[in-house]
């Protein structure tokens, strides 16, 4: 049995689809999935499962699609590789200088290197990023106006995601 998170997107987001955390609770409710617990309103699921990865994730977004009426992509990680991305941070050791924030996309699968490097053009002063795996750490100091949003990375690398800051990603993996 593994412990995951998943890393629903689009949900609760500018008042739109929303749902609360205690039916979320109830939709994870199935055979092969145990201990749900959900991390504030934005999509943050943590669980036990037997299930692999693969089919979990066709499992919950069914079920989520399902139960809500419209697709939910989901963003699944093992503890473990949460603990990875936590290690393999490549700011924590740089200041984060005039109200810089970090964020963490998490990406359903491994970009592709040429793709990512189209992504710096999107860069406003005050920002940076670092692919590592399926990650894209993300430093800015005005996430609400960025040119790097989430619909951009996905356009462009060609693989679903969905964003957490660094706070959250920090609490989820101790849950």
């Amino acid at each position: 049995m593994s412990r995951y998170v998943a890393f629903l997107r689009g949900i609760n987001v500018s008042g739109q689809k929303l749902i609360k955390m205690e039916t979320l609770r109830q939709y994870f409710e199935m055979p092969g999935i145990k201990n749900v617990v959900t991390y504030i309103q934005s999509g943050n699921v943590i669980f036990d499962a037997t299930l692999a990865r693969e089919k979990l994730q066709v499992k919950i977004e069914k079920q989520l699609a399902q139960q809500l009426g419209y697709s939910v992509p989901v963003i699944l990680r093992t503890i473990s590789e949460l603990e990875a991305v936590i290690k393999n941070n490549p700011y924590k050791s740089r200041e984060l200088a005039d109200g810089a924030k970090l964020y963490v996309y998490f990406l359903a699968s491994s970009p592709d290197p040429v793709q990512v490097v189209l992504l710096s053009a999107y860069l406003s002063s005050g920002e940076a990023f670092t692919v590592i795996g399926r990650e894209l750490y993300f430093l800015s100091t005005a996430f609400g106006n960025t040119k790097l949003t989430l619909s951009e990375i996905e356009r462009k690398l060609g693989v679903k995601a969905t964003a957490r800051n660094w706070a959250t990603v920090n609490t989820v993996i101790n849950m």
